[in-house]
């Protein structure tokens, strides 16, 4: 039997897609084949996501495949899948969850807090250009596009004094070491759903029991909360949202930021994990009253 699992072409997605081949290997006598989708997010690094559509232009083409017969199973970042998933999908499973913050790169070494006043940081992310704008108001935030490589490449050609990536990414690749810093995502809020792994499928498959085998219930504890705040919010990439769940004992412990108007609103929410989703919406309504 073979099983064909699609993903984005970058070596980050592959590498992430490997892991979960080899994770349903260790299970099942199956045969997995990864297959390779361009997606239209990796096609157009010329404008930032906000202008082309959002995050789900990274998983359009790839649900395209499934839907019609060409995968079985599809492998994403959970960060870039967009709170409603269509009625003929479904997130089988959130097997793992890497580091969850954001990392600086810097150009020479120079930590964040060293950083000359006016220096250069390249990132597209609205959620991370506001925060870094809060942190540093001097800062000049310069748009950079492209996989962990290529952005990491504009570094020296753009003359930038650093950028700012997923610390996820950067360790799934084995290039922890060029991290220079790392935001305490408590501080600094991650993207929903930020260094989660998910693994989605037609509802209707034969295989859903293979690939539900994988689901890591707290994970998906955790990652569902915050996109429950984000579904609340109605976000996106057009929007500066963010979230992190983190469980402690019984308990769900979140924080989550928004901005309102012209105001960045930051608000935690502690509550029982059997809650979740719903404190997912209670947080995202109190950061709507602490906006007023």
């Amino acid at each position: 039997m073979n099983i064909r699992i699609g993903t984005r072409k970058s070596k980050l997605a592959q590498i992430q897609t490997d892991y979960i081949i080899s994770r349903l290997k260790e299970k099942y006598d199956f045969d997995f084949e990864k297959v390779l989708i361009q997606t239209e997010g990796d096609s157009r690094l010329d404008v930032t996501l906000d202008k082309i559509g959002g995050k789900g232009l990274f998983i359009k083409e790839i649900e395209f495949a499934l839907l019609h017969g060409d995968i079985e199973g599809a492998v994403h970042s959970m960060k870039d899948v967009p709170y409603e998933v269509g009625d003929s999908f479904k997130i089988a499973a959130m097997p793992i969850r890497e580091d969850v913050r954001d990392a600086f790169v810097s150009m020479n070494g120079v930590p964040f807090e060293a950083l000359p006043k006016g220096a250069k940081v390249g990132t597209s992310s609205i959620r991370r250009s506001a925060q870094l704008k809060l942190m540093r108001p001097d800062l000049n935030i310069v748009p950079i596009r492209g996989n962990v490589e290529t952005r990491i490449s504009k570094i020296q050609k753009e003359n930038l004094d650093g950028i700012i990536l997923a610390a996820a990414g950067l360790k799934r690749l084995g290039m922890e070491e060029i991290i220079t810093n790392y935001f305490d995502p408590f501080e600094f809020v991650p993207a929903v759903g930020q260094g989660a792994l998910g693994v989605e499928i037609l509802k209707e498959t034969e295989y859903r029991e293979v690939f539900e085998s994988l689901d890591n219930k707290e994970v998906r504890l955790c990652v569902e909360a915050e996109r429950s705040f984000m579904r609340r919010l109605n976000g996106g990439c057009h929007s500066l949202i963010g979230a992190y769940g983190v469980l402690q004992g019984e308990d769900l412990y979140m924080v989550g930021t928004f901005e309102v108007g012209n105001h960045i609103v930051k608000k935690d929410i502690l509550g029982k994990k059997e809650e979740h989703l719903r404190l997912g919406e209670l947080l995202a309504e109190k950061i709507l009253k602490g906006a007023l």
